[in-house]
């Protein structure tokens, strides 16, 4: 039974956030708070084979991964597509379930078509759990997680007065609707969405949320911005003039920063293209929580696998 689709106090499989019950949510957050905060790690998963099963690319995710499971006393094995017999014609299916047949339990999976984990997370056998690392535009679940997390570290538990902005390349970025998704759950007052039409999603992503093409006006008075990076190689077609002019319209610069809050916080889930969709400035500047981001992805990704390893 996928996160979804469960009504208990674990589950099997973490897929997306879309459906994610609010308690569930706030279950892992909590989770997470401890470990970022000091907690010993159980050695729970001692014994338990854990696989990065990465068919795309990858630093943050599949670092913070493989560092969450030693954590937890897993042993944890690394799969690299380019490297495999992927090369050679080899299945995705085929792939899993060889790794499978080894006695591996758990399944970090990042792949470039949407609904491809989730697939595998169908063909999985009983006691074997699938973690969703991103698919194609679709869903990023662990990303939304640790970015509520370290949203909830600077502004506290309550989002009823929150106003968040998401910018840039939402239409293709898995991370934008999973953190949509994770923002209405834990009811966020205003979710702003700003990018340029061309990469603004066309489906009901965006449903309930304040949208616009003006950056100056997204950013006013609002307590986090979160940026996004252009994914020009999921572009079909050329979507942005050129990056000269992205980075003047939709850049984050130190004096736009000057229209949010006084105490915003900015994030970005990386890896950055510096100068185009932040400023160096700003990137590193006292109101990034960008490196927070990074730590905690160790520990909410080590609240997700014990939670779908120990059910």
């Amino acid at each position: 039974m996928s996160l979804h689709a469960d009504t208990s106090a674990s589950f099997r499989h973490l897929l997306d956030l879309e459906l994610l019950p609010v308690h569930h949510l706030k279950h892992v957050l909590q989770r997470a708070q401890a470990f970022a905060e000091g907690a010993q790690a159980p050695q729970a998963l001692a014994g338990v084979a854990v696989c990065t099963l990465f068919f795309e690319p990858s630093t943050r995710t599949r670092l913070s991964f493989q560092l969450a499971a030693q954590r937890l006393g897993a042993y944890s094995l690394n799969f690299d597509a380019s490297t495999s017999s992927v090369t050679k014609g080899e299945t995705d299916l085929d792939t899993f379930r060889t790794i499978e047949a080894m006695g591996v339990r758990g399944f970090v999976v990042r792949h470039k078509s949407d609904g491809a984990v989730a697939a595998l997370a169908a063909a999985a056998k009983a006691g074997v759990a699938v973690v969703n690392a991103g698919d194609g535009r679709s869903h990023h679940p662990t990303q939304g997680l640790l970015d509520m997390l370290t949203l909830r570290q600077a502004k506290g538990e309550d989002f009823s007065k929150l106003k968040v902005v998401i910018v840039g390349d939402v239409k293709h970025s898995r991370v934008a609707r999973s953190d949509v998704h994770a923002l209405r759950a834990l009811g966020c007052g205003e979710i702003r969405v700003c990018g340029p039409a061309a990469l603004l999603p066309d489906d009901d992503t965006l449903h309930g949320c304040i949208v616009t093409e003006d950056l100056d006006a997204a950013l006013e008075g609002v307590d986090a911005a979160m940026m996004l990076r252009l994914q020009r190689e999921r572009m079909a077609e050329g979507l942005v003039a050129s990056l000269e002019d992205y980075h003047r319209d939709y850049g984050l610069t130190a004096a736009r920063l000057q229209r949010a809050a006084a105490d915003a916080i900015v994030m970005h889930p990386g890896p950055m293209n510096r100068g185009v969709e932040i400023t160096d400035e700003v990137a590193d500047g006292p109101q990034s929580r960008i490196l927070n981001q990074v730590a905690n992805g160790v520990a909410v990704r080590m609240a997700v696998l014990e939670v779908v390893l120990t059910n």
